[in-house]
C-alpha cells in the first residue's frame, strides 16, 4: 500500500509569484490535506527596495532586497499553509531587456540543464503528483518566468522514468483579462488596450476561454490569497490587486485557471480539480 501523501509542487520565479497565480490552489489543497511544495527560483533582488526605491536607483541594494523578500516569502507561505519551501537562490534577472539579464549569476543566464538538474532532485525527493509552472512565454514574457518553464519541463524529462505527474501551466481567460481592464478603469487607474502594431510579434497574454482545460474554484481561499499578497509589502506599489480590498479581490480572483499539458490519468476535460483522476 502506498501511503505517500498526494503532493502539489508549484515552480515559481520570484517571491510573490506564488500568491498571484497559484495562491488559491496552494491554500485550497493544503486545507484538503494535500502536501504542498513551493520552489522559488530567484531571490527577487530586482524588486523594489525600502521606500519603493527602484532597481538601478541610488540606494537600491539587491542583496538587502533579496533578504527582505525572503522573509516576506516565508510569511506568505505561512498564510497559505504551504508545507515546504525550497529556494534555488538564483539572482533575479529583472524585466526583459534590463542589463541584469546578462549578469553571469542571473537565472536567465543559467544553463537550463544546471537548473533542471537541481529541480529534478527536488522532484525525486518530493515525488509530486501535480506540477504547476508557467507557459513557454512565462505568461507575459518575463525572462525568469520563461526560464522557470524551461527548467521545469527539462527536469520532468530527466525524471520521466521515475514519475509521471500531471503537469499544468498557469494562464488566464481572455474574458478575465477584459474584466481586469474594466475594474482598473472603475478604480481610476490607467488601462490602455494594447496597440496591435506594437504587440504583433508578442504572444497575447492568456487564452480564449474555450482553450483553458482546468478551472479551479478557490473562492474559499480568497482571503488567504489576498493576505499572502499583502505579506509582500515591499512590492505593494506593483501589486494592483491589493488596492481592490479583500471582498472585491475574492470576487474577481475566485477561480484559478490552467492548461493541462501532461496527464496519464485520463481525467476528462474540462476539469475543476488539479487532482482529478488521482483521488
Amino acid at each position: 500500500m502506498n501511503d505517500r501523501p498526494l503532493t502539489l509542487m508549484a515552480v515559481h520565479a520570484h517571491p510573490d509569484d506564488e500568491a498571484t497565480g497559484t495562491g488559491g490552489v496552494l491554500a485550497r489543497y493544503a486545507q484538503e490535506g494535500i502536501r504542498t511544495v513551493l520552489v522559488t527560483c530567484t531571490d527577487g533582488g530586482c524588486g523594489d527596495g525600502p521606500g519603493g526605491v527602484k532597481p538601478g536607483d541610488p540606494g537600491h541594494d539587491p542583496q538587502a532586497v533579496a533578504a527582505m523578500r525572503l522573509e516576506e516569502l516565508k510569511a506568505s507561505c505561512e498564510v497559505l499553509r504551504i508545507g515546504h519551501l525550497e529556494t534555488l537562490g538564483y539572482a533575479d534577472s529583472g524585466m526583459m531587456g534590463w542589463s541584469t539579464n546578462d549578469a553571469p549569476e542571473s537565472f536567465w543566464r543559467t544553463p537550463v540543464e544546471e537548473g533542471a538538474t537541481r529541480l529534478a532532485e527536488l522532484f525525486r525527493h518530493y515525488r509530486p503528483d501535480v506540477v504547476v509552472t508557467y507557459d513557454e512565454n512565462g505568461f507575459y514574457g518575463h525572462p525568469d518566468h520563461i526560464q522557470a518553464n524551461r527548467i521545469t519541463m527539462a527536469a520532468l524529462a530527466m525524471t520521466t522514468a521515475e514519475m509521471t505527474p500531471k503537469v499544468y501551466w498557469t494562464t488566464a481567460p481572455r474574458s478575465m483579462m477584459q474584466r481586469f481592464g474594466e475594474v482598473i478603469r472603475e478604480m481610476g487607474g490607467d488601462w490602455e488596450e494594447p496597440d496591435p502594431a506594437e504587440t504583433a510579434e508578442m504572444p497575447e497574454i492568456g487564452l480564449p476561454d474555450e482553450e483553458i482545460t482546468t478551472w479551479v474554484d478557490t473562492t474559499e481561499a480568497g482571503g488567504q490569497k489576498f493576505d499572502a499578497l499583502a505579506a509582500h509589502a515591499s512590492q505593494g506599489e506593483n501589486i494592483f490587486f491589493l488596492k481592490m480590498g479583500k471582498e472585491r479581490f475574492t470576487e474577481l480572483m475566485g477561480v484559478e485557471t490552467f492548461v493541462r499539458v501532461h496527464d496519464t490519468t485520463g481525467a476528462p476535460l474540462p476539469e475543476d480539480d488539479l487532482f482529478a483522476g488521482l483521488r
